[in-house]
This record gives structure tokens, C-alpha cells and sequence, in this order.
């Protein structure tokens, strides 16, 4: 008898694709960890356009385990997501949830305990 550990949630894409997300397995999570540090940096957090190019860059990645098509062309990808659907990725992928402005809420889940 198999045990769910996690949750699963969903999100519809602009185009009308549906996927089903979970956290990310640990080689993808790994990735969009050190994807996400640059949120931080100076750099990114002075500029709203290197801050959004992480957030995608994050939910590119998370996109190889949930549909590749989108991991594999960011214009496709940009073309079909909402900044509230980026967010739901990231909640979704790595825990990290953000608030309606973008910041970093809470900081729980896997990303505590990485």
C-alpha cells in the first residue's frame, strides 16, 4: 500500500494545458535552488526584470518534471503563465511561498530543510 507524502496541486496554463504539480525530485530541486539564490543578489532585487527572468528561469526548471514543452521554450512558456501562476509553480515546486508583490513569505517547507 503506497503512502502520499506530499500534496499535489494543479495549475491551467493560458493555453488551456493542465498540470499537475508536485515538489520537485531532488535533482531538479537542486537546480531551482541555486536558480532561486539570485533573487537575492543586488543585481536582481534593484531590477524588476532580472527578478522576474530568475522567477522563470525557476519555473522553466520545475517545468522539466511538469511538461517539458514549456521547459523548452521560454517564449511558449512566458506566452501561457500569469505572474500569479509563476508564483503557484514556485510554491509548488519548492515550498517557498510568495506573496502578491513577489516577496518571499514564508520561507518553509523544502527549502528549510535543504
Amino acid at each position: 500500500m503506497a503512502t502520499t507524502v506530499y500534496e499535489t496541486s494543479s495549475i491551467e496554463m493560458l493555453d488551456g494545458t493542465k498540470i499537475s504539480m508536485r515538489p520537485l525530485k531532488i535533482s531538479l530541486l537542486r537546480e531551482f535552488m541555486d536558480a532561486f539564490e539570485k533573487i537575492g543578489e543586488e543585481s536582481t532585487a534593484s531590477s524588476n526584470g532580472a527578478s522576474m527572468d530568475v522567477l522563470l528561469n525557476c519555473v522553466q526548471i520545475a517545468m522539466k518534471q511538469y511538461d517539458p514543452k514549456f521547459a523548452d521554450d521560454r517564449e511558449l512558456l512566458e506566452d501561457n503563465i500569469d505572474l500569479p501562476g509563476v508564483y503557484r509553480v514556485i510554491e509548488a515546486a519548492s515550498g517557498i511561498k510568495m506573496d502578491a508583490e513577489g516577496n518571499v513569505e514564508v520561507a518553509t517547507g523544502l527549502l528549510g530543510q535543504i
